[in-house]
């Protein structure tokens, strides 16, 4: 389940509309319907601890590998790393959308990429500004 999914979930287990949801959290409704949608994930990882807070969850609920992976990129080298983290947990999703790979294999496959994708990073800092 994703981060969008979970949100989704805690808020309907509270019996609140994204309105409710958006005031509660003093987030923009606009905000909380592109975290459901799955347009977006949060930038700041109080975000996480906001919602959390407020849907009366765990904060780790809401922090999968995917999402902390994307949250690292905007944190270490801004909006461009962060797109580029997200599209590379998309693309490799879609990769595995046939579900012929055993689950615990495709996190094997994540962690790997994403750890090529911090080397490329560091190798290249000089080009990776915020």
């Amino acid at each position: 389940m994703n981060f969008g999914e979970k949100v989704k979930n805690a808020r309907i287990a509270k019996n609140w509309s994204q309105s409710d949801l958006a005031k509660q959290a003093g987030i923009s409704l606009r905000t909380i319907q592109n975290y459901e949608s799955g347009e977006r994930l949060p930038k700041k990882k109080e975000t996480y601890a906001k919602l959390a807070d407020v849907l009366e969850i765990e904060e780790n609920t809401l922090l999968d590998e995917n999402a902390s992976f994307v949250l690292k990129a905007y944190e270490e080298y801004g909006d461009t790393a962060m797109d580029q983290a997200r599209k590379l947990v998309s693309d490799v999703k879609a990769l595995w959308a046939g579900g012929r790979m055993d689950p615990e294999d495709m996190d094997i496959m994540m962690q790997a990429m994403q750890e090529a994708y911090w080397d490329a990073k560091k190798k290249n800092r000089k080009y990776a500004g915020k």
